[in-house]
């Protein structure tokens, strides 16, 4: 419902867009070129289903395959991220900017994992051991839209995950890249919405992160 509610307001006002939506999938206008709107109604649906007050909503606008508008919103707290290519990002109408932290030991970093994670796909166990095993703090929320937002926001200084859907990471990736931070693949390349991995950080410890993702010969 929340879904087609959003929907229905963004095409009253731009009926030639297409979307793209977690429950809905790929809707079109039928117009070639058109912008497309990314939504997640609700990321963060088990925390939501428990009762678990961390949940968010994320909408972004992509053309011609780059994100150009996004936004993430925790209705619980009232905290709106708002971001726009060359405009910077703000939270609740505020500047906000990702975190000086120069170093990875003295980094706050949060990550999820995939649904099948007892498969350990792409050594997903593995890497979340190699980073703990260094004694840094390392938080898991449950919504990867919100992790992005946070790490915009200068609350954490990292985030990695493999097999995001483009809904889920959409907004945040402008949110950071507007914020002052860096968003890659664990290997380093240049992130697409469709990458099976993602690197997300202030920028000052991109590379620390990097030397630990890319232990793997997968990512060689």
């Amino acid at each position: 419902m929340s879904e087609k509610i959003i929907i229905d307001n963004i095409r009253s006002t731009f009926p030639e867009h297409n979307f793209l939506a977690e429950e809905s999938g790929y809707t079109e206008s039928g117009l070639q070129g058109s912008i497309r709107w990314i939504i997640d109604p609700l990321d963060g649906t088990v925390n939501f289903a428990h009762g678990l007050p961390i949940f968010s909503i994320s909408i972004a606008a992509e053309q011609a395959g780059e994100v150009i508008c996004g936004v993430v919103y925790h209705p619980m707290l009232d905290e709106l991220f708002v971001a726009a290519k060359g405009q910077g990002a703000t939270l609740n109408g505020s500047p906000v900017s990702v975190s000086g932290t120069a170093g990875l030991d003295s980094s706050f970093l949060i990550t999820g994992f995939p649904y099948n994670v007892g498969d350990n796909p792409c050594h997903c166990i593995d890497l979340f051991v190699d980073i703990i095993k260094r004694g840094i703090p390392v938080r898991r929320l449950g919504s990867a839209a919100l992790d992005l937002a946070y790490i915009a926001a200068g609350r954490f200084d990292g985030f990695w995950e493999i097999g995001l859907n483009p809904w889920d990471v959409a907004a945040g990736i402008l949110l950071i890249r507007e914020a002052g931070g860096t968003v890659t693949q664990f290997n380093g390349q240049q992130h697409e919405l469709v990458s099976e991995t993602m690197l997300a950080t202030n920028g000052k410890i991109h590379h620390e992160l990097i030397s630990i993702l890319t232990k793997c010969r997968h990512y060689l």
